[in-house]
């Protein structure tokens, strides 16, 4: 695997802002309870979910609650939690209880550039880094991907030679590696989702 296989990314409705999370060995009603989401419908397919997003923005919600839309689907003994323009994936306080006991991995980006990867397994966050700068490192440990990383598409030479502009489908192509599920577009796009409202 390597960023090739995921430039098709860039053509669909989440390339604005997107946050991709990978739990392994729960199910889907589990991962929305560990980050106290509240279920509330099934949705059939990316657009419908995007739909459910848009209309989960607190901003619409006169009850104030301050909650956002995430859907969650079952892939193969992983758990995809997906959010449209939203950070749920990206808080520790969130990943902290999501990867209890078990192994979580996400990654962000939005049109501004702002991007993040997270690796964490049982509590323990091993790598964390914005593929912006992938040679920016922290963690248990910050250089255990090293060599993978450069092989999926991270350009990690000094900053004013390097040429940024795989590092959303490099994101991709190193989840992949650590969990072995290859995200395609068909796979968002017909996949059933169930959607929550967690606190931020």
């Amino acid at each position: 695997m390597n960023a090739q296989d995921y430039l098709w990314f860039k053509d669909t409705q989440l390339s604005y802002a997107y946050c991709l999370t990978m739990v392994e060995g729960i199910d889907p009603t589990e991962a929305l309870r560990r980050i106290d989401a509240r279920p509330t419908e099934h949705v059939s397919g990316l657009s419908a979910f995007i739909t459910f997003a848009e209309k989960s923005f607190p901003r619409r919600y006169p009850d104030g609650d301050g909650r956002y839309g995430i859907g969650a689907t079952q892939l193969d003994g992983w758990t995809l939690l997906l959010e449209w323009i939203g950070i749920l994936g990206i808080s520790m306080p969130v990943l902290l209880p999501l990867s209890e006991g078990t192994r979580v991995l996400s990654h962000y980006s939005n049109v501004d550039a702002e991007d993040w990867f997270y690796w964490l397994e049982d509590g323990n966050l091993r790598l964390r880094f914005e593929p912006f700068v992938a040679d920016r490192r922290e963690g248990s440990d910050p250089d255990g991907l090293v060599d993978i990383m450069e092989q999926v598409g991270f350009d990690l030479r000094p900053l004013n030679e390097r040429d940024p502009s795989l590092r959303t489908p490099a994101a991709f192509a190193l989840a992949e590696h650590l969990t072995g599920i290859r995200i395609t577009q068909d796979l968002l796009d017909t996949s059933t989702y169930l959607c929550g409202r967690a606190p931020r």
